[in-house]
């Protein structure tokens, strides 16, 4: 993009009453100092944001006559489009114009932004704007128009040895094999972030299965050793087994008598107390008299009456009778099968059991502890496997990360020698060095290893001169430049676009004219 201002006009602007310039690919400006050279630099700027030409707040009401309006006016050349923009003042209301039209305020802040990038502008027209930005600012706005290193740059120089060495024949190091692998399916601040939580996640995970693993070796330490011939002593175990196995089905066998001559003497006892209860029974029906009166109403019963009584005691009596041998029957019944089983004596096979199971005890143990030492050293072994994966995942973040600080530390370097080569007398640091060895962005220009800020006037020109022509070859914007208080600078280049030098002439009218050559 070209930009050239064609001309300005004034309107009560400042000192200005009406003032109209034209300027040509050089323009000068002279006079005496408060003639209003300064203030003719200003129209452009005003016109466009509302500010003088280093940004700050401008205020164009004149003080010191009466007026009607302020207006400031500027005619644009973009690329061979031209442009009319004003900007004014009525009523104490800013004006906006767009080629002579009214327009609202967001509809000329909206062309304005779209033609040109404000910082950009500004540092194009006036050399010194650019070194009132924040160092941040300076920083993002220089590198924006500087095209990045690219990472197959970065991996090159990672791997690089040999200065001389011809990139094709350089193998990459093992940081920037890896880096270049994973760079194509992530950005290398999201590998950043992954690996950060993978390294924290796996430190926490790796002290776990540290601790899991001890664990697992403690509890089989603390097992008794094992036997010679574990073999030997299954073997055993299982003899051992089948010997008690074998005393169970003779004490099961014999136990099936015994309770079976327990359950017949429990029922002959069930039986016997029945007996007595009908007994009882019996002898109560048996001792019971024979009233000859009735019991309720006391009327003397008769002979037939006495008889019915008599009868039916006689009847109840044989009932008693019959049930009280129904039971002695059952009981002697059971009586002769419970003579007819012998008890058997299992107290021998018992005490063998018992002895049997005792030693057993031994042989089990060995031969459970045997089995739990496999299933400890499995997991014992399945536990350092977990935990040298762990180690492994976090190491190989680690060494991602590092290789990250080792890729951006390049790139820094890269980056830094590359801004550096644009410049010829101006010294760019892009970065400051911590205690730690990491780098933190910063932005500090030097010329002849001296700040900007103790430059002398005539030195402070020429770095923003230098540092704007950088700035309109990397953008590809070419602007006017606009350089005040030539009088204290000597001989000046021809910049890349037109050129506004300013002169303070003493006792020397306002005076603005085109002029020839390439330099003045």
């Amino acid at each position: 993009m070209e930009i050239k201002i064609i001309s300005a006009k004034a309107h009560n602007f400042k000192a200005h009453r009406d003032l109209t310039v034209e300027f040509g690919d050089t323009t000068q400006i002279t006079g005496d100092n408060g003639s209003g050279k300064s203030t003719t630099l200003e129209l452009p700027s005003w016109t466009l944001y509302g500010t003088d030409t280093m940004g700050g707040k401008l205020d164009p009401t004149p003080t010191n006559y009466e007026y009607d309006h302020v207006l400031s006016e500027t005619l644009l050349d973009i690329d061979g489009k031209q442009v009319l923009l004003g900007r004014g003042i009525e009523k104490g209301k800013t004006t906006y114009y767009i080629n002579e039209v009214p327009s609202k305020a967001g509809d000329f802040d909206e062309i304005v932004k779209s033609l040109f990038d404000k910082d950009l502008f500004l540092s194009l027209y006036n050399p010194s704007y650019f070194f009132t930005l924040h160092w941040s600012t300076q920083r993002d706005l220089l590198l924006r128009y500087v095209t990045p290193v690219s990472n197959k740059e970065v991996f090159t120089e990672m791997s690089r040895t040999i200065p001389e060495q011809k990139a094709k024949d350089i193998e990459l190091n093992p940081q920037a094999s890896k880096l270049s692998e994973l760079v194509k399916k992530h950005t290398l601040a999201q590998l950043g972030e992954i690996h950060k939580k993978n390294k924290n996640d796996k430190d926490t995970a790796y002290k776990r299965a540290q601790g899991r693993t001890e664990a697992l070796v403690d509890q089989l330490q603390k097992l008794p050793a094992a036997p010679d011939d574990i073999e030997a002593v299954k073997a055993e175990d299982a003899a051992l087994l089948e010997q008690i196995k074998a005393l169970e089905a003779q004490t099961d066998l014999a136990g099936e008598t015994n309770r079976k001559r327990t359950v017949l003497s429990s029922t002959i006892e069930s039986l016997q107390r029945q007996i007595a209860q009908a007994k009882d029974r019996y002898m109560k029906v048996y001792n019971e008299p024979i009233e000859d009166h009735c019991p309720t109403c006391k009327r003397e019963l008769d002979k037939a009456s006495i008889d019915a009584v008599t009868a039916c005691k006689e009847t109840r009596k044989d009932e008693l009778r019959a049930d009280h041998q129904k039971l002695i029957n059952e009981r002697k019944e059971l009586e002769t099968e419970l003579a007819a089983i012998e008890p058997v004596d299992i107290s021998e096979q018992i005490s063998q059991m018992r002895a049997l199971e005792v030693k057993r005890d031994a042989t089990a143990e060995a031969v459970g502890d045997y089995a739990l030492r496999d299933r400890l050293q499995a997991d014992i072994d399945k536990a350092r496997t977990d935990e040298a994966e762990t180690l492994a995942s976090r190491n190989d973040s680690i060494f991602v990360l590092d290789a990250i600080k080792a890729f951006e530390a390049k790139e820094a370097e890269l980056q830094a020698a590359k801004v550096q080569s644009l410049f010829t007398t101006l010294s760019i640091s892009l970065f400051k060095e911590q205690k730690n060895g990491e780098r933190k962005p910063d932005f500090v220009i030097e010329k002849d290893n001296k700040p900007y800020p103790i430059l002398s006037l005539s030195e402070s020109v020429r770095a923003g001169l230098e540092l704007r022509e950088v700035l309109s070859e990397q953008s590809g914007v070419i602007s006017p430049v606009a350089i005040d208080n030539t009088e204290s600078t000597f001989k000046i280049k021809k910049s890349s676009g037109q050129l506004i030098l300013v002169k303070a002439v003493e006792d020397a009218p306002l005076e603005i004219k085109q002029i020839g050559g390439e330099s003045a």
